[in-house]
């Protein structure tokens, strides 16, 4: 489908973060021409739709660096309880009953949730790859799946034969190495895997260090920190990412950086289950890459870019006693180029000529957007999911002012996904 959308601010998010009037040409999936001010104008050539964008702002979507999106089940079901409780009681034993087609119609769901918030890729890790990956390459989403490996729900075999075929499966799908943590994988699946990874030369993603009885307990079981007990195997040689990094030493952060490891903030559900708060001055100020990811819809419990961006920023003010630091611009950067290079993604930030049509259109006439002080600040600071217009990812608008186009009937999964809940919780696993 070929596109032009028009009289559009254009955000650059590849240096000093400027703001230019101008239109997009979108072909094929993606972007065909880009011109500014005085250049943009008639055209000669044909469009299937010419949008005007009335002076709102055109930028990269947000890029969501670990989800679990599945677990929107689990959503506001089992709060406000101490994390090994909530896990034990609730999150595993409901898990159990998931089939194929209830973590696919919960998918669906985060899928709503995600592009009506301008988030237009997930890095998703979570039961059966298989069902992630159909079901969100048939709404068209972009999907970066990582390997759960653990001793209890999948294998070697498994994530071998996965890696293979979900790489080459469909252009909005990749397939990384991972597992799910320390705690969850036996030292000596742990360096299989680490063998596989060194032959293959891919990155490796896991949990890590979320909270500060799993360093303690991973201490008394290995004498080592979960990073350097990971890295003493060999699993970061190749970089990779892990999530949440909020109980780290300074010498982990370190060895971090000269890995090339990049550190995925959560801070939603960092916040939400008491885990504490990422050291981000610090990973910054050490040259560490940094993405930004919402965790599942259990423990944060949103799916929300803008108000994770806002956490990150603030937190770290609080924890560092200082209003200065950690400007928003950087922050915007991370939800979208940080989470872009994490995830293996095109991660510029520019909307430029032929990279991927993954963009937003932002409403800047809501009254939580006035007066156009600074856009960047106002974006972090008191953006919110009613400001996204539009999202488009490879060059197919998959939301437009409150209506979906994702292959499905929005209404009747919603009605679905009420009765699989009613389902799950009642016991009953007809």
């Amino acid at each position: 489908m070929k596109i032009r959308l028009y009289n559009a601010r254009i955000l650059d998010l590849s240096g000093d973060h400027n703001i230019r009037c101008g239109e997009v040409c979108v072909s094929g999936g993606l972007i065909e021409k880009v011109s500014y001010d005085n250049n943009a104008g008639s055209h000669e050539e044909v469009f299937d739709r010419q949008i005007d964008c009335h002076g709102n702002l055109l930028m990269r979507g947000f890029n969501n660096a670990h989800a679990h999106s599945a677990m929107t089940f689990l959503r506001s079901r089992a709060d406000d309880k101490p994390t090994p409780i909530w896990l034990k009681d609730d999150v595993f034993p409901n898990e159990a009953k998931l089939t194929d087609e209830d973590i696919a119609d919960f998918q669906r769901l985060a899928i709503m949730e995600y592009v009506s918030g301008g988030i237009v890729s997930a890095m998703d890790m979570y039961l059966r790859p298989d069902v992630t990956a159909e079901v969100f390459s048939k709404a068209g989403m972009r999907a970066v799946i990582v390997s759960g490996l653990n001793d209890f729900t999948s294998s070697i075999e498994r994530f071998q034969d996965e890696f293979v075929r979900l790489n080459s499966m469909h252009p909005l799908i990749s397939y990384k190495a991972g597992f799910h943590a320390e705690y969850t994988c036996r030292k000596e699946r742990l360096e299989r895997l680490s063998e596989i990874v060194r032959e293959l030369k891919c990155p490796v993603y896991c949990h890590l260090s979320e909270t500060a009885f799993e360093v303690e307990d991973c201490v008394r079981r290995t004498g080592c920190t979960p990073f350097d007990y990971l890295d003493s195997l060999g699993l970061f040689e190749n970089g990779g990412g892990i999530y949440h990094g909020v109980h780290l030493t300074d010498e982990e952060i370190d060895r971090i950086r000269d890995r090339g490891v990049h550190v995925v903030i959560n801070s939603g559900s960092n916040c939400k289950l008491a885990s504490g708060i990422a050291p981000l001055k610090k990973m910054h100020d050490k040259g560490i890459r940094l993405a930004l990811g919402t965790d599942g819809p259990a423990s944060n419990n949103s799916l929300d870019m803008f108000r994770e961006m806002y956490l990150t920023s603030v937190l770290c003010k609080l924890a560092e006693k200082d209003a200065a630091c950690m400007d928003a611009s950087f922050i915007l950067d991370m939800a979208v180029k940080g989470s872009a290079g994490c995830m293996g993604l095109e991660d510029s930030g520019q909307i430029k000529a032929g990279n991927p049509a993954d963009m937003i259109l932002l409403d800047l006439f809501k009254p939580n957007m006035q007066p156009l002080n600074n856009i960047v600040k106002n974006i972090v600071y008191a953006g919110n999911v009613s400001n996204v217009i539009m999202t488009m990812v490879a060059g197919r608008i998959l939301y437009e002012n409150g209506e979906y186009d994702l292959g499905f009937d929005t209404e009747e999964l919603l009605a679905k996904c009420a009765a699989r809940c009613k389902r799950i919780f009642s016991g009953d696993t007809k």
